[in-house]
């Protein structure tokens, strides 16, 4: 992971990526990108659309990144599964 580019790396991947939470495809895409980061591992990014609509609320976390500019987070709502935080960039 240190040896990740810097500034991150923006690429498509070929591979089918999905979520399943509580035994249900909460999304599921064929058009997701990766980033590669230094000191991170790769993330993917999935296209809004292929989320599953009312699976994530937006919380209240934000964060600035000087190359990928501003993030908003999305949290599993409490009652389905363990709420760890994960940031989607908008």
């Amino acid at each position: 992971m240190w040896d990740y580019p810097r500034p991150p790396r923006l690429e498509t991947t070929p591979a089918r990526l999905r979520v399943v939470l509580g035994g249900e495809v909460v999304a599921e895409t064929t058009e997701g990108l990766r980033v590669l980061e230094t000191s991170h591992p790769p993330n993917y990014y999935f296209p809004p659309p292929d989320v599953v609509a009312g699976v994530l609320e937006r919380s209240a976390h934000r964060s600035w990144c000087e190359f990928k500019g501003a993030a908003h987070y999305y949290r599993v709502p409490r009652g389905r599964t363990p709420r760890a935080r994960r940031g989607v960039g908008l």
